[in-house]
């Protein structure tokens, strides 16, 4: 099925978001986020495609916010779900900055089982499966695992989702870590993370389709994460939104993990 859904997600990529890069009208959402015609193409693909390898229903990011819960609520716990981002990073396509990326998960009693991100301008598909291992274009994940102290980490960090003022204001003004990287798609940091280009993160709140397919890949690629508030990442039924600190070193997520919560 990974094999599949790769497959599905390169040809989507291929046939429905590039054509329309640099050349697709873009549109203001109700909550300010930016919305292209390269998305709803995709979304509406995908809703077509992915029943062929497990028919469930798909939750996509473009979806009504009321249809989005109804979905979760009624099928991630039981007969499954897809969640899907046509394209997570739409502000860089639209702008032409090509750091985007295609993410789908298969959700399965509140866990992602299957996860795959495509960065269609590098070639790049990394994918897992649940027990099974992360993988970029067949070579296992991660790709690198050094030793470093904390403050030579490369972080990725969003700042601006940091809901705790005194925490984003130390992350400012002493940050840790020794390079920040904030690149406008959260799928992709998360396999930056897997892979071992990034060495922390931390994000204030990602949507379910922002982390479903990604988290996965990380976790697969054996990496240790947990929450601001300090429940389990995967816990309950309200994980529609979910803060994250991680780190691909156990060592240093215990390190970076004691600075955020004395920082918080």
């Amino acid at each position: 099925m990974l094999y599949q859904l790769q497959n599905i997600v390169r040809h989507i990529a291929q046939t429905e978001v590039m054509p329309r890069f640099l050349n697709t009208p873009a549109y203001r959402k109700a909550d300010g986020s930016v919305l292209s015609d390269a998305d709803l193409a995709a979304q509406t693909a995908f809703a077509a495609a992915l029943p062929l390898i497990i028919d469930c229903p798909m939750l996509g990011e473009e979806m009504p916010p009321a249809l989005q819960s109804a979905l979760w609520e009624q099928h991630a716990f039981s007969d499954g779900l897809w969640v899907v981002d046509p394209i997570d990073g739409t502000n860089n396509f639209v702008n032409g900055l090509p750091h985007f990326a295609v993410s789908v998960a298969y959700i399965e009693n509140g866990r992602a089982k299957l996860g795959v991100i495509y960065n269609p301008v590098s070639g790049e598909c990394f994918a897992a499966e649940r027990g099974k291992g992360a993988f970029l274009n067949g070579t296992p994940l991660p790709l690198r695992l050094a030793e470093k102290k904390l403050n030579e980490a490369i972080a990725g960090v969003e700042i601006k989702y940091l809901r705790s003022g005194k925490l984003s204001s130390r992350m400012s003004t002493l940050a840790p870590f020794g390079t920040l990287r904030s690149m406008g798609s959260s799928t992709l940091d998360w396999c930056y993370l897997a892979s071992g280009r990034y060495d922390v993160y931390v994000h204030g709140g990602q949507k379910l389709w922002d982390y479903a397919a990604g988290a996965l890949i990380f976790e697969e690629a054996g990496g240790c994460l947990a929450t601001l508030e300090g429940d389990e990442f995967w816990s309950g039924k309200h994980i529609f939104k979910r803060s994250v600190v991680a780190a691909l070193e156990p060592k240093l997520f215990e390190r970076w993990l004691k600075w955020i919560r004395d920082n918080q």
